[in-house]
């Protein structure tokens, strides 16, 4: 079974943000890099406010 198209452009942006590294503690300069450390959740906030937008346009 194939994912619908939306979890999968998900999937490919969550990859883009894990190809730049992933946070491992004790190993980082002590620097916050947002698109390394908070991947996942960027792309989960992009993905709800993606809903929210279509939910409020179905609304109209």
């Amino acid at each position: 079974m194939r994912a619908p198209r939306v979890f999968t452009a998900l999937l490919r942006l969550v990859d883009r943000f894990e190809e730049r590294g992933v946070f491992v503690p004790g190993e980082d300069d002590g620097a916050v890099s947002p698109w390394k450390d908070f991947g996942w959740l960027i792309a989960a906030w992009l993905f709800a406010i993606g809903v929210l937008v279509l939910f409020f346009a179905l609304a109209a």
